[in-house]
């Protein structure tokens, strides 16, 4: 179970500014499951009882889900060219979500959606190193310096991307394409495509199909589930 300091929980709960919250604690003005709480940096979880001057503080419920994104429908709250949108399959909740990340209007996939801002700021840090799953339909055949290039880190324009685990599914000689599984680390802007391109070959089709430890499943296209509170846990520490 993830532990939060105390003033955090305070201060996110609108209450006051942390500084203030910690100043509240000090002066004795707060309560943890009934108990007076006076030492900063004490932490509490999810289920914590928690009041401020003999008042319950009202604690945003967090929920995050798995998404089976599809193609053809964009990763943003808002679209002002009236496409759908990812938030468009979760209107029937009572609480807003936003997804962690993009996927690509014509790429579909595991996506994240969330309410969580900690949790989605933590997954989408450079320094957290995610593995991403991809797999892609790609046009031509890769040789074997080209998946080498891709092992070691190929260049996009000035970046030169990160080493990238690549596993080659399925060869069709006849119609001169490929199925190859890519995994990755970073998050850069239409990533996946830009990294083919960068040895000469097109992505006709992708999709990502596992996010850390996460997977679709038995999920379908347009289908989502919750998470666990197991699940987030880990990855809220996941390397």
């Amino acid at each position: 179970m993830v532990l939060e300091r105390l003033q955090k929980v305070i201060a996110e709960a609108g209450i006051a500014s942390r500084r203030k919250a910690e100043k509240m604690i000090s002066e004795g003005r707060v309560t943890v499951d009934g108990n007076v709480v006076t030492k900063l940096g004490t932490k509490v979880d999810t289920f914590s009882n928690i009041t401020v001057d003999g008042e319950p503080i009202e604690r945003e419920s967090l929920h995050t889900y798995l998404f089976y994104k599809p193609r053809g429908v964009v990763s943003t709250a808002n679209d002002d060219k009236g496409r759908k949108t990812v938030v468009d399959y979760f209107k029937n909740l009572p609480y807003r979500l936003y997804p962690i990340g993009r996927l690509d209007y014509d790429t579909s996939g595991l996506l994240l959606m969330t309410n969580d801002g900690e949790l989605a700021n933590l997954l989408m840090h450079p320094r957290n190193n995610v593995a991403k799953v991809y797999v892609a339909k790609i046009s031509g055949i890769l040789t074997p310096d080209e998946i080498s290039q891709l092992k070691h880190g190929v260049k996009i324009d000035r970046h030169r991307c990160a080493p990238a685990k690549v596993k080659v599914i399925r060869t069709d000689r006849k119609k001169n394409n490929q199925i190859v599984q890519l995994t990755i680390h970073e998050g850069q802007y239409h990533q996946v495509k830009r990294m083919f391109k960068a040895v000469h070959h097109q992505v006709e089709k992708l999709a990502r199909e596992k996010y850390a430890f996460l997977t679709l499943d038995s999920l379908i296209s347009g289908t989502y589930r919750e998470l666990s509170h197991e699940e987030v846990d880990r990855l809220k520490n996941v390397d």
